[in-house]
């Protein structure tokens, strides 16, 4: 496969070279390209026309604007299957992270037209998409109200108990269904599944809905329904759920944040995961290099009985919001008044070696991604304005919103070589588009420095590349990601983003129907 994907790559590449060198509009000239499919490690010079990769050769070719990437790798465009708050703030502050496309697939959204629509508004640094929002779907359902494409409707639906925890009845999944179908006709990229918010969901739900998104040919993404070492209801059955439903409809199943799921049970449910996907059962997943997780203080993973103990024994000191770790009495004060508030959740200690090793295992999962779970950016309680540049610098978020990619290379590559940095480029660029593009054609133009493929490049020093976000400032951008072209478009030209450009695209399945809201 590799090798007849190289040598087609060199006959188009000879055939461009003729037909495009005297119309290239930008040449990427002496870096050490790295193709993860055809696996290409060499001094090339890319050339760029029309958002297009239409040459990758040893020759000279002539250009409207040449890069000098001497000394510096050029790769794919990282691509972040899980990113929440999207907008253009979020994507400016991921292109300096290597992430050349962003896509929301965990939440989604619902409507999708409106999340697209939105998007057009204000433009998008980076490519854009979205899945369908299984759970705004389940929301207006029960609340018998239209759901909206908003993160502050989702979070104040946190105050909402029914939802979360009663199953549907017939009217209500006949609702349900018809919501996701017609997101799905609207061009959503799946069905994305915060099944963890509402465990309470029918397991009958769990597998319609599935069975929808295998008759559709388009994959599940599935927060897993409980997140708890003890039994019953323990992670290790809420990832046998998915395996089985995944076997039993056929549906490819996404597994979203693995190593925050798993916890300390990653030894136990890491090769479940590995034999169903030598069993030919059609699963995925994904994690972030982080300890710490980051959720909504009133979900439904800090309620009833012994809650603490199933994840690990935590306190209110493991929660932490606005760089300060908690009180009981905060705790307790935002669950009541304010449950809809991202916090932070330090869950595994990476200061301990077998809490280091867990999360490893999730990290370097075979076949896994690097996804950075990324969440909306926050200012004295609300969202930062999405069209403000640069990013303040007393806003709020996970670290990992700001330096996921990074991080991975700087950790996992540089400091502790448990990756070489071609295995660490598939795993946060072809292999994210390898995953999607069964069931999204554009992710076959993706994640790929190849004669056709769109031009979503970086270029990049491995020996500075570091993030900088912390938990106690974590209002910071990576560095060493040098050059970031989107589209062909240059959006970061010697680390400094350009703000007068909005080269992102969205990422969407073809319409089949339009809104009827």
């Amino acid at each position: 496969m590799h090798y007849q994907a190289l040598i087609a790559s060199v006959i188009s590449c000879c055939i461009s070279l003729t037909c495009f060198a005297q119309q290239a509009d930008v040449v990427i000239e002496g870096g050490r390209v790295i193709d993860p499919e055809t696996q290409l490690d060499a001094i090339r010079n890319v050339v760029i026309a029309n958002g297009k990769i239409v040459a990758v050769t040893e020759q000279n070719v002539p250009a409207k604007q040449v890069i000098d990437a001497s000394g510096l790798v050029v790769s794919p465009g990282f691509i972040d299957m899980h990113a929440h708050g999207q907008s253009l703030l979020s994507g400016r502050i991921k292109a300096l992270d290597g992430i050349t496309t962003a896509l929301e697939l965990e939440s989604g959204a619902l409507p999708v037209s409106a999340f697209y629509d939105k998007a057009l508004v204000t433009g998008r640094a980076i490519n854009y998409g979205a899945s369908v929002n299984w759970a705004n779907a389940r929301i207006s359902a029960f609340v018998k109200d239209l759901p909206q494409d908003s993160d502050e409707w989702f979070e104040a639906s946190m105050n909402k108990i029914n939802w979360q925890s009663l199953p549907a009845d017939k009217d209500q999944l006949t609702k349900i269904l018809a919501d996701v179908q017609q997101g799905l006709d609207e061009g959503g990229l799946g069905i994305g599944f915060l099944l963890g918010y509402a465990p309470g969901t029918g397991y009958k739900e769990y597998y319609q809905v599935s069975k929808l998104a295998a008759d559709a040919g388009v994959p599940t993404y599935t927060h897993a329904r409980y997140l708890s070492m003890m039994e019953p209801n323990s992670s290790f059955e809420a990832m046998a759920e998915i395996v089985g439903v995944a076997a039993s409809t056929g549906v490819h199943a996404h597994i979203v944040h693995l190593n925050s799921i798993s916890l300390r049970d990653i030894s136990l449910i890491g090769p479940m995961i590995k034999k169903a996907q030598q069993s030919g059962i059609d699963i995925s997943t994904e994690a972030y290099p982080y300890g710490a997780g980051s959720t909504s203080v009133g979900s439904a993973l800090f309620r009833g009985r012994h809650w603490r103990e199933k994840v690990g024994g935590i306190s209110a000191h493991n929660f932490e919001l606005n760089g300060k770790r908690l009180s009981e009495e905060q705790l307790s004060q935002l669950q009541k008044d304010s449950p809809g508030t991202e916090v932070v959740i330090h869950l595994l200690d990476t200061s301990n070696p077998t809490d280091q090793q867990y999360l490893d295992d999730a990290v370097l999962f075979e076949n896994g991604v690097i996804a950075s779970d990324g969440m909306p950016w926050m200012r004295d309680g609300k969202r930062v304005d999405p069209t403000v540049w640069p990013l303040p610098k007393d806003a709020f978020s996970h670290p990992r919103s700001a330096g996921s990619f990074a991080r991975f290379l700087r950790v996992y590559v540089r400091e502790r070589h448990k990756v070489s940095l071609a295995e660490a480029i598939a795993k946060l660029s072809y292999g994210p588009a390898h995953i999607l593009e069964k069931s999204i054609p554009q992710m076959r133009h993706k994640g790929r420095i190849q004669v056709g493929a769109d031009a979503d490049i970086i270029v990049f020093n491995p020996d500075t590349v570091t993030d900088k976000a912390t938990f106690s400032h974590p209002a910071q951008t990576s560095v060493g990601f040098e050059f970031v072209l989107v589209n062909g478009v240059v959006l970061v030209k010697s680390g400094e983003l350009d703000t007068n450009v909005k080269p992102g695209q969205p990422i969407r399945n073809p319409i089949k129907h339009p809104s009827q809201q």
